[in-house]
């Protein structure tokens, strides 16, 4: 091999390892979106000591008036647990989790109703999340009708707001039943 043909050889290694440098580094130097967690759907995720909030948001028409919060809660410790939701304006709203379950916020459990929104549909809401001695802030985002999966969930006139998800508030829907009992999650469990 003569004196041109190892350079040429030579700077085609070069350019070569370049190439690679170059495609590969972006990789390094940018974060990859699948080693973080997130929450893939409408609603946020939170955990709180041994509870887990998964997919929770406000379904309300407007800032001023009532939003009905939907979702799941998990407790996985072996005691039972009360969440309480503090939302705009004062508004409040408690669950009972029974140990080692789950309560879904859905057509079987009794509405859980925040009186006032605080936040236009589209808009992400704080909501003070807290559990005896545990309390934390999430961002709740309020949506609306305008996706047909969450209409059935709007609040309705006639359904007041309950100050818990035990007490038996009228919503759009006949189910009255305490969300005290552990409902069977199917895949439309929380509104997917």
């Amino acid at each position: 091999m003569n004196r041109v043909q190892r350079g040429k050889l030579a700077m085609a290694a070069a350019a070569i390892s370049i190439g690679l440098l170059s495609v590969t580094g972006c990789g390094y130097i940018n974060p990859q979106q699948t080693n973080q967690q997130y929450s893939p759907s409408d609603g946020v995720r939170a955990d709180l000591g041994s509870l887990q909030l998964r997919n929770m948001l406000i379904v309300s028409t407007d800032a001023n008036k009532p939003g009905r919060v939907i979702g799941a809660v998990f407790n996985t410790s072996s005691s039972d647990a009360t969440l309480t939701l503090s939302g705009a304006g004062g508004s409040q709203a408690t669950i009972p989790v029974k140990a080692n379950s789950e309560t879904y916020l859905n057509d079987t459990t009794s509405a859980v109703i925040l009186s006032t929104t605080g936040g236009v549909p589209g808009s992400v809401v704080p909501v003070t999340i807290k559990s005896g001695s545990d309390s934390s802030t999430v961002q709740f985002p309020v949506l609306d009708a305008s996706l047909k999966e969450y209409a059935k969930y709007i609040p309705t006139p006639s359904a007041s707001p309950s100050p818990s998800a035990s007490s038996s508030a009228t919503p759009s829907s006949s189910s009255t039943s305490s969300s005290s009992a552990s409902p069977t999650p199917s895949a439309s469990s929380t509104g997917h």
